[in-house]
């Protein structure tokens, strides 16, 4: 881990909170010890709840690298990630996650991300929400054609 990353992560969160724009979460991601990517939390301030501090980084990244394939990259947390993040996280291909606080330190201060841990390790049908699988075959048929389509960029 290197320190100074994560020192930079912890400090775009304290500028984000003294303007109120965000909760205490901020994401550096990092390719051959340069920065690449930034990002805060400022869910409150744009009304996006998926304005995560990780999935603004990784937007940041891949728009500066051109690319949806951060293999090769490294991301530095304020906090352990939530389950949307840490999913982007896969989905983005990042290899290391460095986290300061861990989701029981965020559960202290109200962000209690438990209850989607637990509603991930639910079957389907047991989940809070109900799921409704309706036009399979449509759906099907759709992959089948991404799955013939000669030109296809994978992901």
């Amino acid at each position: 881990m290197n320190e100074k990353f994560m020192k930079t992560a912890l400090k775009l969160v304290a500028d984000t909170m003294d303007k109120n724009k965000g909760g205490p979460f901020g994401a550096v991601i990092v390719k051959n010890n340069q920065i690449v990517g930034k990002g805060v939390n400022c869910v409150t301030s744009s009304n996006d709840p998926t304005a995560h501090a990780e999935i603004q980084a990784i937007r940041d990244a891949a728009k500066n690298l051109k690319t949806f394939d951060l293999s090769g990259c490294e991301i530095y947390i304020t906090c352990e990630p939530c389950p949307m993040c840490l999913f982007a996280i896969y989905w983005a291909r990042i290899q290391k996650i460095y986290y300061a606080a861990t989701r029981d330190d965020a559960a202290a201060i109200g962000f209690d991300d438990a209850k989607f841990y637990e509603e991930i390790d639910h079957e389907i049908h047991r989940r809070k929400f109900q799921m409704n699988n309706e036009m399979r075959e449509e759906a099907v048929k759709l992959f089948q054609r991404w799955h013939e389509k000669p030109d296809k960029v994978m992901y």
